[in-house]
């Protein structure tokens, strides 16, 4: 769907900010750029709809050329969210969102459907919010309108650049927890940029990795913690791969691998959570100390065992002893 071919962006005064990149983003893949600051992230992803110029090779888009189309086409094409979610303060919602559909020349009432089923999408009543303008809105809500704004149009492609980082970390993990939903639905082709790497394990299908420009490795989030290519890949991960790992595993995975323990119905002070949940988040409420006991239940509520620590621990081993490159050298 996009594809980099020896990418390059050399600024005047001979700085060359991406050096001959090569990738390709499959239809409805999230694809996350991940790396140090002044890497090229942001360059990149601004390549795709020309707000930066193509120095040397291509960028493909579905099959085109970028640069043999229209700019203002092309962007029109393109959904763009960005961290600080761009909405225009003097007009209302509904008209925010509506930005590109009404250049498009949409119908008022195709623009007031599309608007409706919309912000059904992130739980917000299309009555109740559409007049409302956006310093009325809380920093959350206004993300939501951001990432609504860009999927208007239906683009193909979306393009993403920070959209959660200004928000805090409870309601940054909500709003990524609603925007997977929502690509489920929409199966959008996404390039998203962040410098967070619990972020980019949580989104990406696969993970861009950047360094001064040049592409490190290009993964899946699995593979990027399982088999790092460099040093470099190596370390920016971290020593604790191995529990961020397990953010990529559910609590479904350990019990049909090794299975659950017996919980105890005397006990009061108990967190039930879903089968569907990941691993890292449930051994950090372990380590918390947030109970007493954790229960895991299905989507019918049934009761299917407790997990502990112990038990974690378990999977953990299991996966280092089957995929060896887990554990660090040295």
């Amino acid at each position: 769907m996009i594809t980099f071919d020896k990418t390059t962006k050399t600024y005047d005064g001979g700085v060359t900010a991406v050096k001959g990149v090569d990738f390709t983003v499959e239809k409805g893949e999230i694809v996350v750029l991940l790396g140090p600051s002044g890497c090229g992230k942001t360059t990149l992803l601004r390549m795709v709809n020309r707000l930066e110029s193509i120095s040397d090779g291509k960028i493909m888009i579905d099959g085109e050329d970028s640069m043999s189309l229209d700019s203002i086409e092309l962007r029109r094409k393109i959904g763009y969210v960005i961290q600080s979610n761009g909405l225009f303060p003097n007009m209302t919602i509904e008209e925010n969102v509506m930005i590109v559909p009404d250049l498009l020349g949409w119908s008022k009432k195709d623009k007031k459907e599309r608007f409706k089923k919309l912000m059904n999408m992130i739980s917000m009543d299309s009555e109740k919010f559409g007049k409302r303008y956006p310093h009325e809105l809380s920093g959350g809500q206004q993300q939501r309108i951001g990432v609504i704004r860009a999927l208007a149009a239906d683009p193909p492609v979306m393009l993403m650049d920070e959209p959660f980082g200004a928000l805090d970390p409870i309601i940054r993990e909500k709003i990524q927890d609603e925007f997977l939903q929502i690509q489920k639905e929409v199966k959008k082709t996404i390039l998203f940029v962040s410098h967070d790497i619990d972020e980019a394990i949580r989104m990406a299908d696969k993970i861009v990795l950047l360094r001064g420009g040049e592409l490190m490795q290009y993964d899946t989030p699995s593979e990027m913690l399982v088999r790092p290519k460099s040093e470099f890949v190596r370390e920016f991960f971290g020593k604790d791969r191995a529990i961020k790992s397990l953010s990529l595993h559910t609590i479904r995975e350990l019990q049909d691998i090794i299975g659950l323990a017996e919980f105890d119905e005397g006990i009061t002070d108990t967190i039930t959570i879903n089968v569907n949940h990941d691993l890292r988040n449930t051994l950090s409420m372990l380590l918390n100390q947030e109970a007493d006991q954790v229960i895991v239940v299905d989507d019918e509520g049934n009761k299917l065992g407790a997990i502990t620590i112990d038990i974690v621990q378990k999977y953990l081993h299991f996966e280092i002893k089957a995929k060896p490159t887990l554990v660090e050298k040295g």
